[in-house]
């Protein structure tokens, strides 16, 4: 007889169980977490150390055990401390693409009892300017694309910066090597660490156009993880039928940035903390994908829909051996149906999934896989043992099952806040709960569907564009007098970044111009590929605000 979702949860959250809870009391709110949870991340990489000559890491040709890599975490870790005199609480800033040294740079920083900074590796000298100042960085380990733009910033905040495969290019000024400063399996010390200490600053794009320090604690990446875990131990408990065909061990690529949360969190650290093997790609292709996969024999594949698509449409798709992956799917977007149907028919084992988490929740929310999500291909699933979840109406009081409202998030996982933003944090945070932002329903069967955003943000291929960040950009453009900023729908990325621009007498503008004017300001993903001018100003309501609902059909209908 099937487990009911309720059954099954009750089942291994019980006392004496792995995934058994607790009520915690965390800066005056009470919460529901895993007992059983480590107390800190290091503790976590402590136990990990065990895994010895497994294989973790690969990265094209190269390979590295758990030996390896924490002979070189002890190597960075007391570098930071006697090199650098980086202390507890101290930020380290990791600027660079999906490198092994970006893991390992992790895992030194919060050893030794710092807060690793993630920065964007798609922003302009400008973004990271503001997010290393904006962070008080004190070190700064970068590769060589992100050495160049970070050169005027760190010299003039006195950033450490440590360069990492800068090739046979001379050494810039201010610029440590780090075949120089990692001396592998050095002894560091280990200051005390508790699980209310700052562990990471993930930046997430704000709608006043600088983005925003999301700060984790040890305890909530650490009790994310434990959700993880637990949802699938849910899920297998459930439908154990579900898992027959699947071969070999389980083995994640690792697809999507590591600076972002889903990367980071169940991607990265939940690889590391089950002792899997995770193979890094240098950058997206669907074609090398597949590759890596047949390979490596890959079994999960987590990233937004978008490479979803890209994978099954590749004209390779057949010409590899795909029968190894268990689960394809991931989040940041919302996945079409007919993507969740061609993901059930096109793989020999592979299941779909999907999740609903965010940077403030270190991705960990209601997920939805397998059975449940063919049937309720447009739900994001249920919630989770620790994870109260609530639709609520404007005035902040729960509505009715089945009516739409803003969704607000409880949990020991959420972020305490956002870095020396005490204004951000209190309206988004409020007595422990966290206003999303975004429009949805809950039905009498628990799915969770998201309908909409109250947050003025497009969503384009995973990435988070804030319509005010861009607007405020293109606003230095001479030729522009008035700009609305706004998504249209894209098949591949779910959304494109459009702009209506009302121009300034005899001025002209082009998609092209724009471009270029906005190249030296924002990452490329931001920038808007769809320009539509007008003669005459934008349409607003009464209170004087541009509906960009309403200019966003009318591009949709006009083609």
């Amino acid at each position: 007889m099937t487990l009911s979702y309720e059954e099954a949860t009750a089942q291994l959250t019980a006392p004496g169980e792995r995934f058994e809870t607790e009520e915690v009391e965390v800066r005056g709110v009470t919460y529901t977490a895993f007992k059983n949870a480590p107390a800190t991340l290091r503790d976590i990489f402590d136990l990990t150390r065990g895994y010895g000559a497994t294989t973790f890491l690969v990265y094209e040709d190269e390979s590295y055990t758990f030996d390896d890599v924490y002979a070189r975490v002890d190597g960075l870790a007391a570098a930071l401390q006697q090199r650098y005199g980086v202390t507890k609480g101290d930020r380290v800033a990791i600027a660079m693409r999906n490198y092994p040294e970006w893991i390992i740079t992790y895992l030194a920083t919060l050893s030794v009892g710092a807060v690793a900074v993630t920065m964007n590796a798609w922003w302009t000298a400008d973004e990271l300017d503001y997010g290393l100042e904006d962070s008080g960085t004190k070190v700064l380990v970068a590769d060589a694309e992100r050495v160049a733009r970070t050169r005027d910033s760190a010299a003039r905040l006195g950033i450490a910066t440590v360069g990492v495969r800068l090739g046979d290019e001379v050494t810039p000024d201010g610029v440590d090597r780090w075949v120089d400063v990692v001396e592998p399996g050095a002894a560091f010390e280990r200051p005390d660490l508790g699980p209310d200490d700052d562990a990471t600053i993930l930046y997430t794009s704000g709608t006043t156009g600088r983005p925003k320090g999301a700060v984790s604690t040890h305890r909530a990446v650490v009790q994310a993880l434990m959700g993880f875990s637990c949802k699938a131990a849910i899920d297998g408990l459930r439908r154990p039928e579900e898992a027959t065909g699947r071969t070999g061990a389980p083995c994640f690529i690792l697809i999507v940035p590591l600076f972002h949360v889903t990367g980071n969190v169940p991607v990265m650290l939940g690889s590391l903390a089950s002792g899997l093997k995770l193979v890094i790609m240098h950058k997206w292709s669907p074609e090398r994908a597949l590759q890596l996969i047949e390979r490596e024999k890959v079994t999960n594949f987590v990233g937004v829909p978008t490479q979803s698509w890209d994978l099954l449409e590749s004209p390779d798709f057949d010409k590899y051996d795909t029968s190894t992956l268990a689960t394809v799917g991931g989040g940041g977007a919302p996945a079409p149906p007919q993507l969740v149907d061609r993901v059930a028919s096109s793989f020999k084992a592979a299941r779909p999934n999907i999740g609903y988490g965010m940077t403030e929740t270190n991705a960990y929310g209601p997920g939805n896989s397998g059975t449940d999500y063919t049937t309720h291909p447009t739900s994001t699933g249920r919630s989770t043992p620790i994870l109260k979840l609530e639709i609520r109406d404007p005035d902040g009081n729960p509505v009715p099952t089945g009516e739409r409202g803003e969704i607000w998030m409880k949990g020991p996982n959420l972020i305490r806040g956002y870095w020396n933003k005490a204004d951000a944090t209190a309206e988004t945070i409020v007595d422990g709960w966290l206003r999303t932002g975004d429009l949805g329903r809950v039905d009498d069967e628990g799915f969770v569907y998201i309908e909409d955003r109250a947050k003025d943000m497009i969503l384009r291929g995973g990435e988070n564009v804030y319509s005010a960040e861009v607007e405020a950009a293109i606003y230095n453009h001479p030729a522009v007098y008035e700009a609305a900023v706004f998504g249209v729908p894209h098949e591949r990325l779910g959304e494109e970044v459009a702009v209506a621009i009302v121009t300034r007498p005899g001025e002209t503008i082009t998609q092209e111009d724009l471009a270029t004017f906005l190249a030296d300001h924002l990452a490329p993903f931001k920038i808007p590929t769809k320009v539509v001018c007008f003669d005459e100003a934008l349409p607003r309501n009464p209170a004087g605000k541009i509906l960009k609902r309403h200019l966003r059909d009318q591009f949709v209908a006009e083609g």
